[in-house]
């Protein structure tokens, strides 16, 4: 099991230091509102490609009142290796620099973190997503394929950049047909790969759904399907060929782009649809309960896929879960996170939600600055 043994934190949000010793499986960290607990998560949450589970820029992470510079560094349980991360001062030009070191080593970015840790998460901001906007549930289903295939950011980042060269050469200098054709041959390379990535993320996560599903689980399990014309020209069509299909609605969609002013069709438009699967409705329509339990069932069968697809027990953060569930379903949870042999980090307010974890568990008061484990 791939488990956080010490969290050491210097400048981080409201830490000036911290060291903090981890012994538990399951890790309660509990306080008041506003006592740092999310912030611990949120520097675990670093070492996973992308800019954390808050998405803020790391600049935003430095300590209020702090030189503006913080670091971040965990060590592995069973002499595993210790990683590091951190935003340096500003030098003589008034730049900043991100530093990622495994055993103190500098490392290129933290995609070379994902040799020894990956992470999932989830938090209160996405308990609207079945009833929220499209790009939120592409954003989700982004976080999911990362965390098996940490290249995924690289892809989408890239085709991101290439649809804003076609936007721009589409609103300012249109009639420039050979630049339009380079660059939309680049978006329909990114875009399939891109939503050939999601793809397989979706299909596999299906398949770990059916293999492991409990009827009898208070955590319903979900059916999961790609929405979009490029998802449709993937599934049906060899990579090649969907390129070359989608570079052609490329070129047929340029008078509507440009009056749109952004590109309508690709994995930029694409939805993820959930079906609340034993009750055969659209996640949507279930009850608000209903919903907090089908994205929990995600979030064990996504932990499942990446072990599986890894080899590596990801670390599983969950911010303010246990609050909203009432105490069979809490139980079934505690149960359920035991077996998945994973480390998991729970935070709430209320020490009483935790008075049933498992053996082996560990609880830790926060506060003010400060992580004490509590008896």
């Amino acid at each position: 099991m791939t488990a956080v043994a010490r969290l050491i934190l210097q400048d981080f949000r409201s830490y000036e230091a911290l060291d903090l010793t981890i012994e538990g499986q399951i890790v309660a960290l509990v306080g008041e509102n506003g006592a740092g607990k999310t912030n611990l998560l949120e520097a675990l949450s670093l070492f996973a490609p992308g800019r954390g589970l808050r998405r803020v820029d790391l600049a935003d992470m430095a300590r209020q009142g702090g030189p503006g510079s913080f670091a971040v560094s965990i060590a592995l349980a069973e002499d595993g290796p210790r990683l590091g991360l951190g935003l340096t001062e500003r030098d003589g030009e008034g730049k900043r620099s991100r530093l990622s070191r495994i055993d103190g080593v500098p490392v290129g970015s933290a995609l070379a973190f994902s040799e020894h840790v990956r992470l999932v998460w989830l938090t209160p901001d996405v308990d609207g997503l079945f009833r929220g906007a499209a790009g939120d549930r592409r954003r989700f289903l982004d976080r999911l394929v990362l965390a098996v295939d940490p290249t995924h950011a690289t892809r989408s980042n890239a085709l991101e950049r290439a649809l804003r060269s076609r936007n721009r050469i589409l609103e300012e200098t249109p009639h420039q047909t050979q630049w339009l054709d380079a660059v939309e041959r680049e978006v329909a390379e990114l875009g399939v790969a891109v939503a050939a990535a999601r793809a397989e993320t979706v299909a596999r996560l299906s398949a770990i759904i059916a293999e492991t599903r409990d009827d009898a689980s208070p955590f319903p399990y979900a059916a999961l399907a790609l929405a979009g014309e490029l998802d449709t020209l993937v599934a049906q069509l060899p990579a090649l060929d969907a390129e070359d299909a989608y570079r052609s609605l490329l070129r047929q969609g340029r008078a509507r782009d440009r009056a749109a002013g952004r590109t309508l069709i690709g994995p930029q438009a694409s939805d993820l649809e959930v079906r609340h699967a034993p009750k055969d409705i659209p996640a949507e329509l279930g009850s608000t309960g209903e919903q907090k339990a089908l994205l929990i069932g995600l979030v064990l069968a996504h932990a499942r896929l990446v072990a599986a697809m890894s080899g590596i027990a990801p670390l599983v953060l969950l911010d303010e879960i246990a609050a909203h569930l009432d105490p069979r379903r809490r139980a079934a949870l505690y149960d359920a996170l035991l077996a998945l042999g994973c480390q998991v980090w729970m935070t709430g307010a209320d020490p009483a939600l935790f008075t049933d974890l498992p053996d082996g568990s560990q609880r830790i008061r926060v506060e003010a600055g400060r992580a004490l484990p509590m008896a």
